[in-house]
């Protein structure tokens, strides 16, 4: 029985031991000609990604720290955990709306300076607290970008909260649909939402067609004093027509999970010093999906939240598999079935799936085929990576 080397590049909660178990797994941040990476934050760009590599989780949602095109052309699967910090995000966010409408966070900061007032910091702040006054959510109308995991959970705990919660998502799965309170209006128009929104909260993933989503021009759609928090990535938000747009009072506060030099220096803006997944509950969820993910495809060849190969899941039964990583071209799977009939192999089950220039072809034979055959599928023309398991 075959063993795995993984390596984890950050500090990874132990829960993973429970799922990667030694009989099976090597697990350290000191392994060598590693099969699985374990990461959180770290940045593998620069990384030199070693030949035995098959797959790489990210123990959270965003996966720009891992080259993402690189890794598919080399055959290495890379996973992401969708939804597992999805709880620790909303409550964040659900505490930011509560804290900018308020103004909670000036009205701290100004209790602090009647510090040596003694016995006249009551009256003091009685007095004071009328420039402090801010608005309840009640009634007041969300909107959401990005109906995924974190998102569909903001939306539904707003509509809980009594507010009225428009959705934007042109992409949304079905999974996430069916998790959608019914109560939630769904919008196809961004910049017919925006106008209608007293707050607005994103979440969508960072990717080349999503920096600089909210800009100049989102923004001149948007209510006037609206409150817009950004709990995804800083880069989704183009910063400095943020800054001009709370110059200009167009927008009333900013809240964002991404601080910056200017953004620290410009009235308005409430900047958390990246909390967004940042509890012990969170952490171990994120590691518990990683850990599981890595196994299944390590031990079974089966794709789940992989970002860069298409979800591909064949219940495994004890035969030999073949796992075909190849370009998603015309006539792959017919090479492939032809060579194993020539060599007398009987197709036991057998899957392929596609995903954008990619594809994924799972084989089960009812016995083991010999090394030769398994060369010669790997001469196939745009074949990237065979893996055989059993």
């Amino acid at each position: 029985m075959k063993t795995f080397r993984v390596k984890t590049l950050n500090k990874i909660s132990p829960i993973v031991n429970k799922y990667l178990t030694e009989d099976r797994f090597i697990v350290g941040d000191d392994i060598e000609k590693e099969e699985g990476i374990l990461v959180r934050s770290a940045n593998l760009h620069n990384m030199e990604l070693g030949q035995d590599l098959l797959a790489i989780v990210r123990a959270g949602a965003g996966v720009n720290n891992i080259p993402i095109d690189k890794c598919a052309q080399k055959g290495i699967a890379v996973f992401n955990t969708p939804g597992a910090n999805a709880n620790a995000v909303k409550e964040l966010v659900l505490g930011a709306m509560l804290m900018a409408s308020r103004n909670m966070y000036e009205g701290i900061e100004w209790a602090k300076t009647l510090a040596g007032e003694g016995d006249n910091i009551p009256t003091l702040a009685e007095n004071g607290k009328k420039a402090f006054a801010g608005h309840e959510l009640l009634g007041k109308t969300l909107g959401v970008i990005g109906l995924g995991a974190i998102g569909v959970m903001v939306a539904n705990a707003a509509e809980a909260l009594g507010m009225t919660v428009m959705g934007y998502d042109p992409f949304i799965s079905v999974e996430s649909a069916w998790e959608l309170d019914s109560s939630v209006h769904r919008s196809s128009d961004l910049d017919q939402m925006l106008p209608e929104c007293d707050f607005v909260t994103i979440h969508i993933p960072l990717m080349e067609k999503t920096v600089g989503f909210i800009n100049a021009k989102t923004l001149e759609s948007i209510k006037k004093d609206a409150i817009l928090l950004n709990f995804s990535r800083g880069e989704i938000v183009d910063e400095q027509d943020v800054i001009q747009a709370l110059k200009e009072g167009k927008l009333y506060k900013y809240v964002t999970d991404f601080p910056t030099e200017e953004l620290l220096a410009t009235k308005g803006v409430i900047a958390v010093p990246h909390l967004g997944a940042s509890t012990p509950e969170s952490e171990e969820n994120c590691a518990k999906m990683a850990a599981k993910q890595i196994r299944d495809y390590l031990v079974y060849g089966n794709l789940k939240n992989s970002v860069n190969l298409p979800h591909c899941v064949l219940p495994y039964k004890g035969n030999f598999r073949i796992l075909a990583i190849h370009l998603n071209v015309k006539n792959m799977v017919g090479q492939m079935t032809t060579l194993l009939a020539a060599n007398n192999a009987n197709i036991a089950d057998m899957i392929n799936k596609s995903k954008g220039e990619y594809a994924v072809t799972v084989i089960d034979l009812d016995e083991k085929l010999e090394d030769d055959v398994i060369e010669q599928m790997r001469k196939i023309e745009h074949i990237i990576k065979i893996r055989t398991i059993g």
